[in-house]
């Protein structure tokens, strides 16, 4: 592959993605062959955030490669505590490991970390923006279990403005032919405007709708969210949103028998305990996939040796007013990266648009 980090599911062209999934595939069938794949490679697992699945997917697919894994799942436990920036955190990690997988709540956080660090950076999760990763393990479940992506039509269901999840996966869907997007939402949670602005400069098809029961029949994979609560400012939003879809045997019924029903985990009540036995409930199987296609990554990025940064030009005020961009906190020393999306101006750290 080409790539030097994995920031965005939009870094990997098609093609790319296909061979790293051909090479998880390989791995499921016989992962004794790769015992030795990393070994001698260090994994810095840096997650500012908490996370099970994710970090012990990380962990483990680093482990059955042969590499060792060293770091921290709490930051209060770093010298973040202490006020040190992610820039000079960065810097130190990526001297001693060959490749850093960092979770944070600042949306960008992965991107800024990329600037400053000799070895490849993979984004696990940065706030309510990206989860490339997350996608990979989708994407590998879908192909395993249907035999492909092309032509399918997936329920997007839950928090579709906070869900970096839905984010990822809809950037990388965009990338295979003829998927039909039904989008389900409250419509104070519906996907938010630099997602839809990218639906439409990609001519994706989508429709916008706020109830489950109608739609279901249509589909081919049902993709559960949660609603977040550690995304809402206000209480009261979340609890006016909280419930407000759960999937049961009852609405199973109306679905294909073919369907396959994902969650990227942890559930809260969106998906009720009667479905877990269901064929069609894919989500645990998901996360053992998810730990495949990880290994897959590592094999490559791990192995891509040191090598120092391009130097960065300071800039001296955030250009981006997003208030859970990563700009908005480490200011004094990222550079103000501009990018054009169909005509406008976003912030190249969180996508939002400039205003």
């Amino acid at each position: 592959m080409s790539i030097r980090h994995l920031i965005d599911f939009g870094d990997l062209s098609r093609q790319e993605w296909e061979e790293i999934y051909a090479r998880a595939e390989r791995i499921m069938d016989a992962p004794e062959k790769y015992l030795d794949a990393c070994r001698g490679k260090l994994e810095g697992s840096l997650f500012f955030e908490p996370s099970t699945r994710t970090n012990f997917s990380f962990q483990t697919a680093m482990l059955r490669l042969g590499g060792t894994v060293f770091g921290f799942a709490d930051p209060k436990s770093s010298s973040t505590a202490k006020g040190e920036t992610l820039k000079d955190t960065i810097k130190m990690v990526s001297a001693y490991a060959d490749v850093i997988v960092m979770r944070n709540p600042r949306e960008g956080a992965a991107k800024a970390a990329s600037l400053y660090s000799e070895v490849p950076v993979i984004n696990a999760g940065d706030g309510g923006h990206m989860h490339p990763t997350q996608t990979m393990a989708d994407l590998t479940t879908i192909t395993r279990l249907r035999g492909g992506v092309d032509g399918i039509s997936i329920g997007l269901c839950g928090d579709l403005k906070n869900g970096r999840t839905v984010h990822s996966l809809i950037k990388a869907l965009a990338k295979f032919d003829n998927i039909k997007f039904y989008l389900i939402s409250p419509r104070e949670l519906a996907i938010p405007d630099y997602m839809r602005l990218f639906m439409q400069e990609n001519h994706l098809w989508y429709t916008e709708v706020t109830g489950l029961e109608a739609v279901i029949p249509m589909l081919d994979v049902l993709y559960m969210t949660r609603i977040q609560r550690e995304r809402f400012l206000d209480p009261l939003e979340y609890e006016r949103n909280k419930g407000v879809y759960i999937l049961n045997r009852r609405k199973l019924d109306r679905a294909r028998p073919d369907m396959i029903v994902l969650h990227p985990l942890p559930r809260v009540d969106e998906i009720a305990v009667d479905v877990d036995d269901d064929p069609r409930a894919a989500y645990f199987e998901q996360a053992r996939f998810g730990m495949y296609a990880r290994m897959a990554l590592l094999m490559d990025l791990a192995n891509q040796g040191h090598r120092k940064p391009d130097p960065v030009e300071i800039g001296t005020k955030p250009v981006c007013s997003n208030p859970a961009c990563i700009t908005q906190t480490e200011s004094s020393y990222l550079p103000p990266l501009v990018k054009v999306v169909n005509g406008r101006q976003c912030c190249a750290y969180c996508d939002k648009e400039l205003r």
